[in-house]
């Protein structure tokens, strides 16, 4: 499964979030995969794609942050995934 995590700076944490980020504090857990992360361009803030099976492993990785940043997680899926059932489901 793909995991869209949408975060942002809490008040007052760029400088501290910036430190841990710098210092390789950002590691991805074992059994997940970074596919990408975004950064907005106001600083405040952006998007991380994983891919895993084993989601208490992004939790891992998100939750080390909670003091500094507010999460949403998505899972989220491709048009190739959806396209079938979509198919499926309106019969088209």
């Amino acid at each position: 499964m793909k995991v869209m995590i949408v975060w942002t700076l809490l008040p007052g944490s760029a400088a501290e979030s910036v430190e841990k980020f710098l210092a390789g504090d950002a590691s991805t857990p074992e059994g997940v995969t970074l596919l990408g992360r975004w950064h907005r361009m106001n600083g405040a803030g952006g998007y991380t794609l994983y891919e895993t099976n084993q989601p208490t492993q992004v939790f891992r990785a998100i939750v080390r942050w909670a003091d500094l940043i507010e999460f949403e997680a998505h899972v989220v899926m491709e048009d190739g995934e959806i396209a079938p059932v979509l198919a499926e489901e309106f019969g088209k």
